[in-house]
């Protein structure tokens, strides 16, 4: 019996050896959190297909809604095989403060057991793709009606290689404002800032519609509009929830505060709107809704219900004046407020994210060492370099697809509109 308890022992001692040796929290995969990272993922490509892309049809005149369906389908499907390629690696691989390397091309090293964290590096490379799919489709909204479809391809290939890929670098893949520590929990800078600065400098040198601002073209379908807002509102749980790349309070706390602030900034909007025009438009409601939507998502991990109730707050307010701003001063045709919603939103929730992360306000906390204003200065910094970048990139990028393909449809196929032009197809045949 003494024999047999020695071996039992001795078998016991191995095997506490081994787990001493290979930590279990370093081999095992979280079923939780991995189911709840795939339904992300779903979640934030769902924002895209259909969401953004009926969002942003139902706002153009009907003879161009196949052309932006088009766009955000054939966006979705460059950004993915180039993800594949090049620009997870650019993204998440170890490299420089500035970029990363090329040593995940092709998914390089990733097997079906190679984890990120404690989930499946396959199902993180899935996830940050949507990202990286619905980030150059938000731009689409400040060319609609009168880009030609090669420069949309060419813009958005060279962008997601130049501009998208080293700024999420920069801030979720290891680089220097990582290291200088900035608060973006699900892409205000990565992903508002970025297409919001692009969109502006895209439609500097694309040039306006014709007859811009004096003859303007109603949305052919509110209602369209409307119905991918809402898919757009649900995948938002995804996009900054899933951030938290965990099924914990995090992500809990961060759904909570995306849908606080949403409604928020939507009540504001179609409330300025009633009082200025004298009565709530649909589209008013569903626009102030995503300017919400922006302004909380980098503060989404940070914040409490107090920061998603003012976030909301001045996200409608603010973004409603960017827009008054970019349309009636300065005359920019950013057709579907591209800049006024997604870029002043990411780059108003970035810094009010170092005001409401405080745990007086409700929010998680400042790191160790910070103050508001140290905190507020870093974001600042985010901010400026996000936004220097990526209007210096994207007009070098323009140039480039203007000299290669040109930009600016003919006045004959914008007169005839996109859809028939450059697809061969209507949407409405009666």
């Amino acid at each position: 019996m003494s024999g047999i308890i020695n071996r039992c022992g001795g078998a016991a001692l191995a095997l506490a050896m081994i787990f001493i040796a290979f930590p279990a929290s370093a081999q095992e995969v979280s079923g939780a959190n991995t189911a709840w990272i795939l339904t992300s993922t779903a979640l934030v490509l769902f924002m895209t297909l259909p969401g953004l892309a009926l969002f942003y049809g139902g706002l153009v005149q009907a003879k161009n809604v196949l052309s932006v369906l088009m766009h955000c389908f054939a966006i979705a499907c460059l950004a993915s095989v180039l993800w594949l390629v090049c620009v997870y690696s650019l993204a998440f691989d170890e490299g420089s403060g500035l970029v990363g390397g090329l040593g995940k091309m092709m998914l390089s090293g990733v097997s079906f057991d190679t984890v990120s964290g404690d989930i499946p590096e396959s199902v993180f490379f899935m996830f940050q793709m949507t990202f990286a799919i619905i980030t150059p489709a938000l731009i689409v909204g400040a060319y609609v009606e009168r880009i030609k479809f090669s420069a949309v391809l060419l813009i958005s290939a060279l962008w997601l290689i130049v501009v998208y890929a080293p700024v999420c670098h920069w801030v979720w893949g290891g680089g220097f404002l990582a290291d200088m520590g900035v608060m973006d929990f699900a892409g205000g800078l990565v992903v508002h800032a970025t297409a919001g600065t692009s969109a502006l400098v895209i439609v500097k040198v694309l040039g306006a519609r014709p007859g811009y601002p004096s003859q303007l073209h109603p949305p052919h379908s509110p209602g369209m509009t409307m119905i991918g807002a809402s898919m757009l509102w649900v995948g938002w749980f995804g996009f900054n929830a899933g951030s938290a790349l965990a099924a914990d309070g995090s992500a809990g706390m961060a759904m909570a505060v995306t849908h606080i602030s949403a409604a928020t900034a939507s009540l504001v909007w179609v409330f300025i709107e009633w009082k200025k025009f004298g009565k709530p438009s649909l589209v008013g409601v569903v626009t102030g809704m995503v300017a919400g939507l922006a302004t909380i998502t980098p503060a989404s991990g940070f914040v409490g219900p107090i920061g998603g109730l003012c976030i909301g707050l001045l996200g409608g307010f603010v973004c409603y004046g960017a827009v008054v701003l970019v349309k009636e001063k300065f005359k920019f045709d950013d057709s579907l407020d591209v800049f006024a919603v997604h870029g002043v939103g990411g780059i108003l929730g970035t810094l009010a994210a170092a005001v409401f992360v405080t745990t007086e306000l409700g929010g998680a906390g400042l790191a160790d060492g910070m103050t508001v204003m140290s905190q507020l200065k870093v974001q600042a910094l985010g901010v400026a370099a996000t936004v220097v970048w990526s209007a210096v990139a994207t007009l070098v990028i323009v140039y480039i697809a203007k000299a290669v393909c040109g930009l600016r449809c003919d006045d004959d196929e914008m007169d005839e509109g996109l859809d028939l032009s450059y697809h061969g197809e209507r949407d409405y045949n009666f």
